[in-house]
């Protein structure tokens, strides 16, 4: 049967497990894509299985149906109290899908309950994919474990290998595993909302919390407060546009191992914490300039958030900001790891406002062309494709 006519006939029928270690209210990248990915495919009528790790007793899953979503135990991740990982869980995974059997069982993290799943699904004979969200082998040496980054990268692929295919968001990102030794990789580029991530959520308000005037430049990181997103270099760019702008505020969203002592040692700058939703959304589209200063990033979904709230970009020239950010456009680009280069594009576009804010307009007008129902058209048939057996080409959505 032709791929074209095998979506015709399981288009409305397809039932999908989706197996992940975070899932919101944690707040990540990973989390959120999954959920959008997730309420996606269920919008198009297929039936999504979901299991996930437990946040404890009190978790009820949200659906009248008992089998849409398996909730098993799992562990909270050191040094990230807010992220958990999941138990190994081999015969539980057997006996649930012996029980309600998925066409395809797709697996998003990497730790043991993900791997569980890949066992499982090999004993019952059921096609598995998986998608790479985290450079966790280049998160090591953030933490002074850079030995185990050999030895991570092997872990990954061959959890990865195990797959009939690897989605990952880039054709980039595609490139560097493949020379890596992984196999099958497809690309499904991410999408962003556009009519939640506008600017037109703009906030004096909330500007003025922060102590900024309409004309105050205020320059935005959203994030994890960890070692490996690279924050002394945001600091860095931002003593930089103080030297252009001396009003200028700082604005970090987000929370982590780090919150505490940047409180300490930087005490005027903003702290958020947390954001999500429309909050979120208010957040960038009150900022003027986003930063976005890591090297570990598999994507980076804030880049495109910030550009659909109408900031321009200050990133290295990788991952989404070397999709979608147009250099001289929409923001400036530095050489991957150049962090003089960084800094002085950070200072470059402080110094007009103007100018700035016609450039955020621009990052605006670009994200109106990233549509999710695109990205939800290649996620079906990437999926389908896994059940058929057919072979599909890498180019991204």
């Amino acid at each position: 049967m032709s791929l074209k006519n095998a979506l015709q006939s399981h288009r409305h029928r397809l039932c999908i497990s989706v197996v992940t270690e975070t899932w919101p209210p944690e707040i990540n990248g990973v989390a959120l894509t999954i959920a959008r990915w997730v309420e996606g495919l269920r919008q198009r009528n297929h039936q999504v299985q979901l299991v996930r790790v437990s946040r404890g007793a009190s978790d009820q899953p949200q659906s009248a149906d008992p089998l849409a979503t398996r909730c098993l135990p799992g562990f909270r991740i050191p040094g990230y109290p807010q992220l958990q990982g999941g138990w190994p869980a081999q015969k539980a995974l057997l006996d649930h899908w012996r029980q309600t059997r998925p066409d395809l069982i797709h697996v998003v993290t990497e730790g043991p309950l993900g791997y569980s799943a890949l066992r499982a699904a090999r004993r019952l004979s059921i096609p598995a994919s998986t998608s790479f969200h985290t450079n966790f082998h280049g998160y090591s040496r953030h933490y002074h474990l850079g030995w185990l980054s050999t030895p991570i990268r092997a872990y990954l692929r061959h959890f990865h290998n195990q797959g009939v295919q690897t989605l990952v968001p880039t054709a980039e990102l595609a490139a560097q595993l493949q020379a890596l030794g992984f196999r099958h990789i497809q690309v499904l580029a991410r999408g962003v909302d556009t009519a939640l991530f506008s600017p037109q959520r703009r906030d004096p308000m909330l500007r003025q919390q922060w102590g900024a005037a309409p004309e105050t430049l205020v320059a935005l990181y959203v994030g994890r407060l960890a070692a490996e997103k690279n924050l002394e270099l945001v600091i860095a760019a931002f003593q930089a546009i103080r030297r252009v702008r001396p009003d200028a505020r700082l604005v970090l969203v987000g929370d982590g191992p780090l919150t505490a002592g940047l409180h300490t040692r930087y005490p005027d700058f903003v702290y958020c914490g947390m954001r999500q939703g429309e909050d979120l959304a208010t957040h960038y589209a009150s900022a003027d300039l986003f930063l976005f200063p890591s090297l570990t990033e598999t994507f980076g979904n804030v880049v495109l958030e910030a550009m659909a709230g109408g900031l321009a970009v200050a990133a290295f020239d990788y991952a989404a900001a070397r999709a979608h950010v147009e250099p001289g456009s929409s923001g400036l680009l530095a050489p991957f790891g150049d962090a003089s280069t960084f800094v002085a594009h950070a200072a470059t576009l402080a110094r007009d406002l103007a100018t700035l804010r016609r450039m955020g307009a621009v990052a605006r007008q670009a994200m109106l062309g990233v549509d999710n129902e695109h990205i939800y058209d290649r996620l079906e048939t990437l999926f389908l494709n896994a059940v058929t057996g057919e072979t599909l080409c890498t180019t991204a959505a």
